[in-house]
């Protein structure tokens, strides 16, 4: 393989690479007794760096957002009425045969991989399959809120225990909401605006979003397969919260494409509905429900950058056979 086909293969399967690296670099860390001392002490560092880079992601992403055409439309509604519809099915399923045990824990990891928002970085996903940028960061916001009215509202149905009032959890999520979306925005606003020469130098760098998001998902996937590889239960119960985790993913992926067939937006809808917000997921998951429930959106993190991987390459391929 020359240097090309190898610039080209990283090109395609950026995200795979990146998945794989943080997999093997948290078992190397784990496993290797020499590396102890490197792993305790970069363990914090890792846990504080992932904000920045989401941070980053999102601000270079709004960079070149055109905020005029920010609005809401019609797929915006379906995909937020699915969304919702499937809440209200595993909703169903959890208070009707009032599951416990690992039935629960089950019914909760699938329940976080549905009622999570839609990532921050699918648009950067979005923008990668030529879909349109505006309309993704528009829903983007949408879905935050809706999933803020959600969790108050179903969780603690789910463990009576949970310690939670709906304005203390509403105004908890809407805050991270802020700084995770708002904040990035407004700065990509003022300096598309008003630094004319750094919005230059920034948007002049192709595709860095993307590849910024591939090291933070690199970050992301360590501190999932820790989740895995320290879960207090049976193979059994991992292994088909994981294969539940997939087929779950597949389903959004395709009705989100489904619906966004019938306003010519099928990229913008499938990302809108399949892609999550997974490590928002993880957090709820510690939060207000079993711990070992926040297993399902780790695995989730994988099959949906699975997919998003085979769209780029296949896209990708699109662009070479039309050149």
């Amino acid at each position: 393989m020359n240097r090309k086909d190898l610039i080209r293969f990283f090109k395609n399967w950026t995200l795979p690479i990146a998945i794989a690296t943080g997999s093997v670099l948290y078992l190397l860390f784990a496993y290797v007794p020499i590396l102890d001392p490197a792993a305790t002490a970069m363990a914090p560092f890792f846990d504080a760096i992932l904000p920045l880079f989401m941070f980053f992601i999102l601000y270079v992403t709004f960079c070149k957002v055109d905020f005029h055409k920010m609005k809401p439309v019609g797929w915006h509604l379906w995909v937020a009425l699915f969304q919702m519809v499937f809440v209200a099915i595993l909703m169903g399923i959890i208070l009707t045969y009032r599951l416990e045990g690992s039935e629960l824990v089950l019914m909760e990891a699938l329940l976080c991989c549905v009622v999570a928002p839609c990532a921050a970085a699918a648009p950067v996903v979005t923008q990668k399959l030529g879909g349109n940028l505006e309309q993704m960061t528009t829903y983007t916001f949408l879905s935050n809120f809706i999933t803020a009215l959600a969790i108050p509202l179903c969780f603690p149905l789910v463990e009576k225990d949970a310690d939670m009032t709906f304005w203390s959890a509403f105004l908890l999520i809407l805050h991270k909401v802020c700084m995770v979306l708002v904040l990035p925005m407004l700065l990509a606003y003022v300096t598309k605006h008003a630094l004319h020469s750094l919005h230059k130098r920034i948007i002049s760098v192709k595709d860095l979003s993307y590849y910024l998001w591939a090291v933070s998902l690199a970050i992301v996937t360590g501190t999932t397969v820790k989740n895995i590889c320290h879960a207090q239960t049976t193979v059994a119960l991992l292994l088909t919260i994981g294969l539940l985790g997939l087929v779950f993913c597949i389903v959004q992926f395709a009705v989100g494409r489904w619906i966004g067939h019938y306003s010519g937006r099928i990229v913008e809808a499938g990302q809108a509905l399949g892609q999550k917000n997974t490590a928002f997921a993880i957090w709820i998951a510690y939060t207000y429900l079993n711990p070992l429930s926040s297993v399902g959106p780790g695995c989730y993190i994988l099959w949906q950058n699975i997919i998003n991987s085979v769209e780029i390459w296949q896209h990708r391929r699109q662009e070479q056979l039309q050149a």
